[in-house]
């Protein structure tokens, strides 16, 4: 028994963001527009600006979204958002963008709750304005998700996880990403094939559909990954990432990811390591920490993206699993190493100092330690961050 969830409404075509408006009216009319600085100074969301003014709506453009949101620019967002009068709300950007335009929609209406009190699973109320996401990455398959992260006043990374943050309409159009620098191409791509991999080894609510959604996705991502980073103008090799990115959403959105993300969220919160460079940094050591109870599922995906090479002069049904989910695991290990990713906590300004309070805040987000396949505890992770230091 299993159920699965996503958006009502995608729209895949390259080009499509151009044409916005037409998706957005008659039902907006005074929408809020969400994104950051560096989409404006790319001139990513000119066209698409242009396009709803010329329709005749009254946007309020908000381009002052951060990475991993903290909780005051939420509020300071909604606030904004109401004062507008706002119908809906358009997030137009990276996951943060995406993530913010979720909570402004939920949050906006009038008599809405507090954006503490929606912290955590299930627990928002009440109807929200329509909402419509367009990605500008191919990485954090935000706009098909039911999920969004938000920096506490604290500092900890507090999802916020209900049915009402899918949103009315996801249209992802991978013209968007044809301009981002090889670094974010690199690191959102690997935060996409994160996506697949934990939502495939997910322990509570893996299911025949997010598992063939995450093999298609990860298939898509490895075999195209090199080639946007080191082409970026190559149209299909970007549709092909943007799809694989999209797909990988739809799979742990209802598959849930696991300790790899457990592992980067203290990157982010405490460091402002951008997420896809976080799950990149974490992706190998957790990999090899869950091998011994996962090479069964390991050695499926090695199938699944045609790890065969260590196995070409011998007979398949020889090969045992372990075999191949430890290739699998060198497989994409080898995949971040070639796109220039960091490869070390030190490399993005962590010092062993602040291991025992990453640790310490890894073993908060039972949520997501829950879905992996194995155990961990204080000592696993405070082993796994020295492994990579």
């Amino acid at each position: 028994m299993f159920d699965f969830k996503t958006v009502p409404h995608l729209i895949f075509e390259t080009g499509a963001a151009a044409k916005l408006a037409d998706y957005a009216s008659p039902r907006m009319k005074r929408p809020m527009l969400t994104t950051d600085k560096g989409v404006v100074d790319a001139g990513l969301i000119d066209p698409t600006l242009e396009s709803l003014k010329a329709a005749g709506m009254e946007v309020l453009f908000y381009d002052q979204v951060e990475a991993d949101p903290p909780a005051r620019t939420i509020k300071e967002a909604v606030a904004a958002a109401r004062d507008h009068g706002a119908d809906g709300v358009i997030g137009f950007g990276g996951g943060s963008s995406l993530d913010t335009a979720k909570l402004i929609a939920v949050l906006a209406p009038a008599g809405a709750q507090a954006l503490e009190d929606v912290y955590g699973a299930d627990q928002v109320r009440g109807d929200r304005l329509r909402l419509i996401l367009t990605p500008t990455t191919a990485g954090t398959g935000s706009e098909v998700t039911s999920i969004s992260v938000v920096t506490s006043d604290d500092d900890q990374k507090i999802g916020v996880v209900s049915d009402q943050l899918y949103a009315d309409l996801a249209i992802v159009d991978a013209s968007l990403t044809l301009t981002a620098p090889r670094h974010v191409t690199a690191a959102t791509g690997i935060d996409a094939m994160v996506h697949a991999i934990e939502a495939y080894t997910s322990k509570i609510k893996k299911n025949p559909i997010s598992d063939a959604l995450a093999k298609e996705a990860l298939k898509l991502l490895s075999a195209n990954i090199a080639r946007a980073c080191d082409h970026p103008g190559d149209v299909k090799a970007r549709e092909a990432m943007a799809l694989g990115a999209t797909l990988a959403g739809q799979a742990f959105a209802n598959a849930p990811v696991a300790a790899v993300h457990a592992m980067a969220y203290p990157l982010g919160a405490l460091f402002h390591v951008p997420h896809g460079l976080s799950n990149a940094l974490m992706l190998a050591p957790v990999l090899k920490f869950n091998a011994p109870v996962a090479a069964a599922q390991y050695a499926e995906l090695a199938d699944a993206i045609g790890v065969s090479a260590p196995f070409s002069n011998t007979v398949s049904a020889t090969v045992s699993t372990e075999a191949k989910a430890a290739a699998f695991v060198d497989e994409i290990t080898a995949l971040c190493r070639a796109t220039g990713v960091d490869q070390t906590l030190e490399s993005v300004g962590v010092s062993h100092n602040a291991l025992p309070k990453m640790a310490e805040d890894v073993m908060k987000i039972d949520r997501l330690l829950k879905n992996n396949p194995r155990q961990m505890t204080y000592d696993d992770a405070l082993r796994l961050y020295t492994e990579v230091l």
